[in-house]
Parts: structure tokens; C-alpha cells; sequence
């Protein structure tokens, strides 16, 4: 901005000294006549505009879109949560039940950064990332009610339940057990000719002390399978401190020592967590190996509705590692112009919204009734005890 420049360096002779000069003139003339005529004889300054790319635009549409989808899925993880917690309370709920309050973000990211073709085997506290990934809460809702129609017909715990044709492993344990399973999985598919998926494999901080845990990683490491494992440290395995647990000063030290690559982030910062997640499941994708990564965080909630967390240290909750990432998560929205309280409001509006409506149509659904149902336990029938083999299929 400011005065415009009249001098430059102009070849001598020729048709391309001609053309400048008229380009010059031209431009002398706009400035001192035109331009003041317009402006009712003031003088305006030359600007220079800026062209923005737009990739960049793209790119930041693209970042805050993904943002605003997987506040949302938290959100309705958190009120589908705090409904299985009044319906526990009701007496509604036979069997326990595991929240994931404080975990959301973390979760999230995982369902958001999987496509399908993938396999994901969640912790008891993922239900954002069940979500994420493409669960129905009706399945959820209808593991919880023991309903007919639900994964399991009603014949499993609530917190087993999943799709496996779609990639949703069934939780044997989240003390490790699925890790293998998983790996098991990408063997296959690498045994099949299947390439460019992924396996994420969820887990506390407890669970990593764990032999199933150590010899699965181990496995996942000396094969190069593209297998994430995600560690949600939240500070306590049921009751016991970390400073109980391992010795590291932070387990994504742990990385080095199985030949992978580690990674640590903030679990209640939702820009962070679907950042670095994002990465490395982007990285085991294109062939670099298992990941390991580590997130911060604390569980805002006892290790069951049973559990009322009176050993958990007051301190925590009022470190970062003790925000609710749900919290973090609008005031970054409210904060980056995303939104603001009437679009949160809304948002919380239409999960309840979502949720109430979907308990009520469970709450109509058939229970099991062994008398009625053809059943069987497993996908091939000729396994299942008391039927007959097959004369050539034994």
C-alpha cells in the first residue's frame, strides 16, 4: 500500500519497449485522473490482493468438518452413555455397566480414522469410536435390554457384542485377549491377497502389564502387520495407581523396546487426538508397521456404575490430564466460530432426541425365547454340539 511505483527497468527499443510504456502511462493516468474521481478526489492507494489457495481452503473445510462429525459422535456417546447409567440406577440394566466419560476423544478418533474393510476391537469404554466406526446405538441398546434382535440375541453380556463380517470384533477381554485376535485377522487378510487395511486393537494402561499384551505386540512387531494399538491411560487399572503398574515414566517408552513406533498425545484435546491418530493408522496403512499410542487422560467415572472412584487422587481432576475432553472440545468450537451455544444446545437436543426414541422402540422388542428361536452359537452349524457330521465333511 502507499505510493505507486512509477520507475522500473524498461529494455531500449523495440515493440516490447512501446507496449510498456503505454502499460505505464496508463497506469499514471488511472492514478492521478480516474481513481480520484471515483473516490470524490481523495487519494486511494494501490493494494495488493492476496490469492488465497485453495487447497488451503479445501483443507481447512475438510479439518473443520471432521471436527465438528466427531464432536457430535462424542456427544452422542456421552448422552447414550449417561442413559445406560439412569437406566442402570432404574434397576432397567441386569449385568454391569462400563462408561466411557473423559475417553470420547480419544475413541473418536479411532472410529473416524478407519475405513471399511478394517477391524476394530474396542475397549469397554468405546463407545464413541463403536459409533465412529458404523455401530448402530441400536445395538448397544438392544445388548443392554437382552433383546432378540439384538448381535447376540440376547444371549451375551452387553459389552460383547459386535458384527464381525463388518469388522467390529466381539470383546473377548480388554485386558489383551484381542490384540492376537486382530493380528489374526490381518493375517488373513494378508494370507487372502487383501492389502491396505488397517487393525486397531484398544486397551487400558492396566491391561499392558498383561502376557497376552506383550506376547501379541511382539507378534504384530516381528510380522510388520499394520496393527494400531491404543492405549487409553486414564491413570488407574480398576483401583491401582500407575506408579503401581510400570516403572517408565510414560509408557510410550514402551515402543522402542517391541521395534515400534510410539506415540503420546493429550486424550482430552479432540484436535490432537484425531491428529495423531489419523497418522498412524494413515502410517501402519502404507505399510510401516504396528503403532503404538498413548493417550493422557482420566476417567471421569468409577470403573463401573458400581464403583464410585473414592481412591481416584483429588489432584488429577484438576490437571489437563483431568478435563473433559467434551468440554475442551466446544469451547474450541465456540472459540474457532464453528458454533456457538444455540448449535451446541441444538446438537445436545437431538442426541437425547436420538437416544430416548431408540430405548423406546427397544423396550417394545421380542426377548429371547429358546422354545420359539432356531438358534446357533456359531456361524457353522455342523459344529455345534449334537448335530451329526457331515459323511463327507467330518
Amino acid at each position: 500500500m502507499g505510493r505507486l511505483r512509477t520507475h522500473s527497468r524498461i529494455p531500449v527499443g523495440g515493440a516490447r519497449c512501446k507496449n510498456l510504456i503505454s502499460k505505464k502511462l496508463a497506469l499514471i493516468r488511472l492514478r492521478k485522473e480516474i481513481l480520484p474521481q471515483i473516490a470524490g478526489k481523495s487519494y486511494i492507494p494501490f493494494m495488493v490482493q492476496t490469492v488465497v489457495s485453495r487447497s488451503a481452503v479445501g483443507e481447512a473445510s475438510a479439518a473443520r468438518d471432521e471436527y465438528l462429525k466427531a464432536y457430535r459422535l462424542m456427544l452422542l456417546a456421552r448422552v447414550l452413555d449417561d442413559k445406560f447409567a439412569s437406566l442402570y440406577r432404574m434397576g432397567k440394566i441386569n449385568g454391569g455397566v462400563f462408561l466411557g466419560r473423559g475417553q470420547e476423544a480419544f475413541s473418536v478418533a479411532a472410529g473416524v480414522a478407519l475405513k471399511k474393510g478394517d477391524v476394530y476391537a474396542p475397549l469397554i469404554r468405546d463407545a464413541a469410536g463403536r459409533i465412529a466406526f458404523g455401530e448402530p446405538i441400536l445395538d448397544a441398546i438392544r445388548s443392554f435390554f437382552g433383546s432378540r434382535l439384538g448381535p447376540t440375541r440376547g444371549r451375551d453380556g452387553n459389552v460383547h457384542r459386535g458384527r464381525p463380517r463388518d469388522g467390529h470384533l466381539p470383546m473377548i477381554s480388554h485386558l489383551g485377549a484381542m490384540i492376537s485376535v486382530v493380528n489374526g485377522v490381518l493375517f488373513a487378510h494378508r494370507m487372502k491377497g487383501v492389502t491396505g487395511t488397517v487393525g486397531i486393537a484398544s486397551i487400558g494402561d492396566g491391561g499392558t502389564s498383561t502376557g497376552a499384551f506383550h506376547e501379541a505386540l511382539n507378534q504384530a512387531a516381528v510380522e510388520k502387520l499394520p496393527l494400531v494399538m491404543m492405549i487409553a491411560n486414564n491413570e488407574y487399572a480398576y483401583s491401582t495407581p500407575t506408579d503401581r503398574q510400570y516403572a517408565c515414566e510414560n509408557l510410550v517408552q514402551r515402543a522402542v523396546g517391541y521395534g515400534v513406533r510410539g506415540h503420546s498425545l493429550d486424550g482430552t484435546d479432540l484436535e490432537e487426538c484425531l491428529k495423531v491418530v489419523g497418522a498412524a493408522v494413515a502410517a501402519a496403512r502404507a505399510g510401516n508397521g504396528p503403532q503404538f499410542v498413548v493417550a493422557r487422560l482420566l476417567r471421569l467415572c468409577g470403573h463401573g456404575e458400581h464403583d464410585d472412584a473414592s481412591y481416584v487422587d483429588s489432584n488429577l481432576k484438576s490437571t489437563t490430564t483431568g478435563r473433559d475432553c467434551l468440554k475442551v472440545a466446544e469451547a474450541h468450537i465456540v472459540e474457532a466460530g464453528w458454533g456457538g451455544a444455540n448449535d451446541l444446545a441444538n446438537w445436545r437436543a437431538e442426541a437425547i432426541q436420538k437416544v430416548e426414541e431408540s430405548v423406546a422402540r427397544v423396550q417394545r422388542d421380542p426377548t429371547p425365547d429358546p422354545y420359539e428361536e432356531d438358534w446357533c452359537a456359531l456361524s457353522t452349524r455342523r459344529l455345534s454340539e449334537g448335530e451329526p457330521a457331515s459323511p463327507s465333511r467330518p
